[in-house]
């Protein structure tokens, strides 16, 4: 006979590892029907069958690209041994729209149920990266989980979004609200889409290679010093380097890293994001993430130096980099205030620790290329930041060299 005070009779503890791999392959024309990457991602299980595939294109790149619907089913028919297109490619919104609107997730849903995938299909995600996170969040719940293969059509997304576990939409006035994890099947990084971009998005992606030159590589760093102005100016062969090592230090960090779930309270290659995801919000995405991160690398550096972490040299040099590289360092949406008078932006820290959970936990350069964790930010040091950044950019103006979006 029990005890009647026993709050348990007995305890099993389970624990357990799943293993996760996803290649992310560097391409140019991925779509020629002569190039078998693609048709080899599909089936590199070697599991000897046709891949029931759905292609979902994002819309801005289709009005871009009004060829490219063609030139996936031209690719399916070239490979009817390995591939079975399951219906005419579906379109998905890209841009803000993407992640804000659940009526778009819903069909996607409906028209994957209506395809009769299983969980042995494909889904093809080609599109930027807001589009890839709600496109596979959808997937991640159709049956627990379709197959994914992303093709990244952004500089950003090659970078960084298109090549990582995460997916999600924005709720609740914060970014990301909703999400899971869920590794892709594989990526494949092709140069050809990015050629319609324009310089916007362009150019928004290179924020995501400073932030992590910052605080991962001070080589990385220096070379983009030097090529700022041709990534501005739309050099092809530097803007796949720039990608090619961004994607490499990501990917570094989702293998080595040791919380690729992000179950701790620290997500170190945010450099810069807690107030750009807040910016995004208080603009309406009228400022782009990359433009919006490019701010907020900026701002932290600033505070960095306020901190004694960095040198002004460093400040200076990391800013003027930044516009070289036709990025903003600066937005008067960093000066919008509550109606206490609090600035709007700092309601970032809060929602970037309740992201993550526990403590707040903030990345800061400790000088070029290291990283540094904090878990307090001092206001005043903010505004300090925020005002100084907003001299420079008036300046800069002055000079007629920009400086501000």
């Amino acid at each position: 006979m029990h005890d009647a005070t026993d709050r348990t009779a007995a305890t099993v503890n389970t624990a357990f590892t799943v293993s996760f791999d996803y290649p992310v392959h560097f391409v140019r024309g991925a779509f020629a029907p002569g190039n078998a990457v693609l048709a080899e991602t599909f089936d590199r299980r070697g599991e000897g069958r046709r891949h029931r595939v759905a292609a979902v294109l994002d819309e801005g790149l289709l009005a871009a690209r009004p060829d490219l619907a063609d030139a996936v089913a031209a690719y399916f028919h070239a490979h009817p041994d390995r591939l079975d297109l399951a219906g005419p490619p579906l379109t998905y919104p890209g841009g803000p729209a993407a992640k804000t609107d659940y009526g778009n997730l819903q069909t996607l849903l409906w028209t994957l149920g209506n395809l009769h995938l299983d969980r042995q299909s494909f889904v093809l995600a080609v599109g930027g990266g807001s589009m890839l996170d709600a496109v596979g969040f959808g997937a991640s719940l159709v049956h627990r989980g379709l197959r994914l293969v992303r093709m990244p059509s952004t500089v950003l997304a090659q970078c960084d979004a298109g090549i990582g576990v995460k997916n999600g939409l924005d709720e609740h006035g914060q970014k990301n609200f909703l999400g899971t994890f869920a590794p892709p099947f594989a990526v494949l990084n092709d140069a050809a889409l990015l050629r319609t971009l324009d310089d916007a998005h362009w150019r928004g992606g290179v924020a995501e290679a400073f932030k992590v030159a910052l605080i991962r590589d001070a080589a990385l760093f220096a070379w983009l010093e030097e090529h700022a102005a041709a990534l501005r100016e739309r050099d092809a062969a530097v803007m796949e380097q720039a990608i090619h090592a961004c994607a490499r230090i990501h990917l570094n960090h989702i293998a080595g890293g040791g919380d690729p779930f992000e179950m701790g309270s620290a997500r170190p290659l945010d450099f810069g994001h807690w107030a750009a995801h807040r910016l995004e919000i208080l603009s309406g995405h009228t400022i782009g993430h990359g433009q919006a991160v490019a701010v907020g690398i900026a701002l932290d550096c600033a505070y960095a130096v306020r901190k004694g972490l960095l040198e002004q040299d460093a400040l200076e040099r990391t800013v003027a980099a930044l516009e070289r590289a036709g990025l903003p360092v600066y937005v008067d949406t960093l000066r919008l205030r509550r109606a206490d008078g609090e600035l709007e932006v700092l309601r970032g820290l809060a929602d970037f620790r309740e992201h993550l959970g526990g403590r707040l936990t903030v990345t800061l350069p400790d000088g070029i290329g290291r990283g540094i964790e904090v878990h307090h930010m001092n206001r005043d040091w903010i505004v300090d930041g925020i005002d100084w950044l907003r001299q420079h950019a008036a300046e800069s103006r002055a000079r007629g060299n920009g400086g501000a979006a």
